[in-house]
């Protein structure tokens, strides 16, 4: 058997005729909105799922889903590709089920899930963490995404076999490299959940064609830092700034591809050599 295999040319519309769905896409400054821009720019059509009620309530607000559908319309690389925005709160276990068959109602199939959603704020210290503040965790950053992937992958069961592109991306912070997470200990302990199942989810779906990773973005800046804290932040980047939101949307966008159909199992840190 040869050693090679596939067409060394690139194809500039990778995700041609794909569809995507990108959860926690309330805000053109937030790494949802960057996804959802560079999977269109890619060639695939777009749902983008938001929870404007949670955006809102923190700090930074949010954004017009109108204007966020028209930043991701404007960067669409395929002329037949759409964008499509839809609303649900995760932490209704019932939600990721009908968020999965809005899409695949829209598009006629799912291809490409990014699980992009996070509950801000309320991390907790040790001493600061309840029942509570935990089971919010849970239910938003870890339950609805084991949801999500569940759903997905029943619906591309449902498919004729052999349809190519079946992409999970799950999203981890920095709680596993150097001093953890020991401010938000509630967010750190869900989304290294979610690191820790996702050698075990693509053990569960190698077989369906479907690979699963998980993307570290470190820090990006999402508008969440200010002041003398973001530049504190910054210093610790070789580079000298922070990441833009951008920045993991390459990443995530080039493992939606086939040119990464080899790659699963992964935690990958996207950090910019940040220094903690």
């Amino acid at each position: 058997m040869s050693p090679f295999s596939g067409d060394l040319r690139r194809d500039l519309l990778p995700l041609r005729g794909r569809v995507a769905l990108v959860t926690g896409a309330s805000r053109r400054g937030g790494i949802g909105c960057a996804v959802a821009r560079r999977l269109g720019a890619y060639g695939a059509s777009v749902y983008v799922h938001h929870h404007v009620p949670h955006d809102r309530a923190m700090p930074w607000g949010a954004d017009s889903i109108e204007a966020v559908v028209g930043s991701v319309r404007e960067a669409l690389g395929e002329p037949g590709a759409r964008v499509v925005a839809g609303a649900g709160d995760l932490a209704d276990p019932a939600e990721p089920g009908r968020l999965i068959d809005a899409v695949v109602g829209e598009f006629g199939r799912l291809d490409i899930l990014v699980a992009n959603h996070a509950l801000s704020g309320s991390g907790g210290t040790l001493d600061e963490i309840d029942a509570e503040m935990l089971d919010a965790h849970w239910a938003v950053d870890t339950r609805s995404v084991l949801l999500l992937v569940q759903a997905y992958a029943r619906s591309r069961a449902r498919l004729p076999e052999g349809i190519p592109g079946g992409r999970v991306v799950l999203m981890t912070s920095g709680q596993d490299l150097g001093g953890g997470m020991p401010g938000e200990i509630a967010y750190a302990l869900q989304k290294g959940a979610l690191a820790s199942v996702t050698r075990s989810l693509a053990g569960a779906l190698a077989g369906r064609g479907i690979t699963v990773n998980a993307v570290n973005p470190g820090p990006v800046d999402t508008g969440y830092a200010t002041g003398e804290v973001h530049a504190a932040v910054a210093a610790r980047f070789p580079g000298g700034r922070w990441g833009l939101p951008d920045d993991p949307a390459r990443l995530i966008a080039w493992l939606a591809t086939d040119e990464a159909r080899w790659i699963t199992g992964e935690v990958i840190n996207s950090e910019g050599g940040f220094r903690r």
